[in-house]
């Protein structure tokens, strides 16, 4: 399925032409049909000759209405322009393509109606003109009457091959439903309808419930889905759905209130966004119309912003040549390049288009802090950066990441190149640097200062380095050891960072085992060869003063990896089911049966294997043994 919203003036004939399209009435309402006029948004929907199934949303044209009409086009893909031929283009022409134009909407047709009462060249061509410097310049136009027939067969084969164009949402993503209905069906409850953009529902989901007006959010459970009239067990956006609620009283949802998946949004009343111009020509339009943004220090104080069905007011702050800070009256989910219509509803009128850069922007406390982050934001991208967002938070919670919309696989690829990373938190590169540097300052301070208790506790160094989480202190160190500098002299042991006894051993030691230590950190179970060894400078003597200053674990004469090879050994053997064999440990290891059996004999001394009566092997006291299980 695909979604097609309609757009245009006010009588130009938006209503009839689905009518004609779907066989279907739009206008729900008794006071629409008798008015002849669109005053809610209208549903319908079709299936063409290729089978592709369309649903359409029909809105209302009237500028009284251009809120209940963003809540129409907000989540919607594409959209059917419709000009009247024997009045050509009008104002509320002009301000719902301000509203596409803000919102990015690129696909779409140009549909010329009424062409039985006038030719429609002049109106097509007119219209065309005035798309020309907005995202919808180029739109295939398509004349029109439903009143006669003529130009339908052609406009239904343009809506389907417009739909088979449009892309393909990704199944996986989060759900974001926005409520553009909300109503009671006896014995069934409350329902909500919306358009699903991406992602799936499913019946008996959980889902959370966040209220535009209050910003509250609560759980509530899928009890039944309908789309287009039928039950289903499950909905794929792009698509139409209608969602029976669980327990949740009719007057708790509302328009504007958005279903989520839990846990997977942030919700925030305060972003940075990017200003787009649009095409109206007036006081908020910018010299180049449809290229520049408007002026930020021209916008009204006091704004509102729509995205989705949600309309919320917002208190406007400049900050650069094309940057604003809205503070909102109540949280929203959004996630960095949301695309959202400013409108000023004095003049009635679309003021800018917006993208969203930071949904968790600093205070601006400081002299000067409005400055420096308008350059900051000068040089942010509208698609989320794993690294850029990393490197201006220096420490943050993959799950916050991924919640202002940094893909997940982004941030794996960060994790693959060695960024410090621990208990779901990562570092930034740069800041771990840094941190490490003042934690070897700090324990050298301390240890001055008593050098009878020499070392920092774990807990006393996190709040030196001012992390969050203290498995956090292990990582920075790693990272800055492995880089050499004065964290390569500090290590982790019992519950204390400490100058390491290999600060003592001759430099030409230090440097060797830095260099191999390097070679373990690419491929921690492949033990150096007596070749490399030798190239190192490291002999006998040297590896065992290694050995005991604890740079070193000695798992056989000859074999040795670093210190916490045997716990990331456990890591990975927990993933080969109740029991393994010692090809399966050597496989998952990634490593010779030189370095296999010898530290799978260590395990098993230090109490963390044992053997099975049939020679194979098990962890003892992890999720594989089945005491811990009970």
């Amino acid at each position: 399925m695909q979604v097609v919203a309609t757009a245009g003036h006010v009588d130009h004939g938006k209503s009839t032409l689905v009518r004609a399209l779907t066989r279907m009435e739009p206008d729900r309402w008794a006071e629409e049909r008798r008015r002849g006029m669109t005053i809610d948004l209208g549903f319908a929907w079709t299936t063409f000759a290729s089978g592709r199934t369309v649903a359409f949303v029909d809105v209302p044209g009237h500028e009284r209405f251009v809120t209940t009409m963003l809540a129409g086009v907000g989540p919607v893909p594409a959209v059917l322009l419709v000009v009247a031929a024997d009045e050509g283009w009008m104002p509320q022409s002009a301000e719902h393509v301000d509203a596409l134009a803000a919102l990015g909407v690129r696909h779409g047709l140009l549909v010329v109606t009424r062409s039985d009462l006038m030719e429609p060249e002049l109106a097509r061509d007119e219209a065309l003109e005035h798309l020309a410097a907005t995202t919808l310049a180029g739109l295939r136009p398509v004349c029109v009457s439903a009143a006669t027939g003529a130009g339908m067969d052609e406009l239904r084969s343009a809506i389907d091959e417009l739909a088979g164009a449009l892309p393909v949402p990704d199944p996986k993503a989060d759900v974001r439903l926005w409520v553009d209905r909300a109503f009671t069906i006896r014995g069934a409850g409350t329902v909500v309808t919306g358009t699903l953009p991406a992602g799936r529902l499913r019946v008996d989901q959980e889902l959370e419930l966040a209220a535009a007006d209050a910003g509250e959010v609560r759980r509530v459970g899928v009890r039944a889905l309908q789309s287009l009239n039928q039950p289903v067990d499950e909905v794929r956006g792009v698509a139409r759905v209608a969602v029976n609620l669980r327990g949740l009283p009719r007057e708790a949802v509302a328009r504007g209130d958005v279903l989520l998946t839990p846990g997977a949004w942030t919700t925030t009343g305060l972003v940075d966004v990017r200003l787009h111009g649009i095409r109206t020509e007036g006081p908020l339009a910018g010299p180049s119309i449809g290229t520049e943004a408007p002026d930020p220090d021209a916008l009204p104080e006091q704004l509102t912003l729509h995205i989705g069905s949600a309309a919320v007011a917002a208190r406007v702050r400049p900050l650069g040549a094309d940057t604003v800070r809205l503070r909102l009256a109540h949280r929203l989910p959004l996630r960095i390049g949301d695309r959202a219509v400013l409108r000023d509803p004095g003049r009635r009128q679309v003021a800018a288009g917006v993208t969203v850069l930071d949904v968790r922007p600093p205070e601006l406390r400081r002299r000067g802090a409005a400055v420096r982050r308008a350059e900051q934001l000068t040089e942010m991208d509208e698609t989320p950066d794993a690294a850029g967002e990393l490197a201006r938070r220096g420490v943050a919670r993959r799950a916050d990441l991924v919640a202002m919309g940094v893909p997940p696989a982004d941030l794996d690829a960060l994790a693959h190149t060695g960024t410090p990373a621990a208990a779901g938190w990562l570092v930034d590169p740069d800041r771990a640097l840094a941190l490490a540097a003042r934690l070897a300052d700090a324990v050298a301070a301390h240890d001055a200062a008593d050098p009878v208790d020499p070392g920092l506790p774990t807990e006393a160094a996190r709040r030196v380095a001012e992390l969050p989480e203290p498995r956090l202190v292990e990582a920075v160190l790693r990272f800055g050891g492995d880089r050499g500098g004065p964290a390569a002299e500090l290590a982790l042991r019992n519950g204390r960072v400490e100058r390491c006894a290999a600060a003592g051993l001759p430099a030409p030691v230090r440097a060797a085992m830095d260099a191999l230590r390097a070679d373990l950190r690419r491929d921690p179970f492949a033990a150096p060869e007596a070749a490399r060894l030798a190239e190192l400078g490291l002999g006998a003597r040297q590896l065992a003063s290694l050995v005991k200053a604890g740079e070193l674990l000695r798992i056989a004469d000859g074999v040795v990896l670093l210190p916490d090879a045997d716990a990331r050994a456990v890591a990975l053997l927990a993933g080969l089911g109740e029991e393994f064999t010692l090809s399966a440990a050597r496989q998952a290891l990634g490593t010779t049966r030189r370095v296999a059996v010898p530290l799978l004999e260590h395990l098993a001394r230090t109490g963390r294997t044992v053997r099975t009566p049939e020679g194979n092997h098990r962890l003892v006291g992890g999720r594989t043994d089945p005491e811990w299980q009970l």
